[in-house]
């Protein structure tokens, strides 16, 4: 059988790889400058803002598609 590549860019990815993986490239500082909410702002954690993340649907695809389209770039 052939291997099928997802044409999704987050298949296998998962939510706390990607915001660990910003945090670490990024900064708290850069990642709360262009996603403005508060779990990013005020006191951040991995754990409070997967939190926020998971309950927050509009948030999720933001910070998802951040991370989608700064993986563009670096291709």
């Amino acid at each position: 059988m052939k291997d099928l590549k997802s044409a999704d860019p987050l298949h296998g990815v998962t939510l706390e790889r990607v915001l660990v993986a910003l945090v670490e490239t990024h900064g708290w500082e850069k990642l709360g400058s262009w996603i403005d909410i508060r779990c990013f702002n005020l006191n951040p954690s991995i754990k409070s803002s997967l939190t926020f993340l998971r309950k927050t649907p509009w948030a999720r695809k933001k910070v998802e598609d951040l991370y989608v389209g700064l993986c563009r770039s670096a291709d």
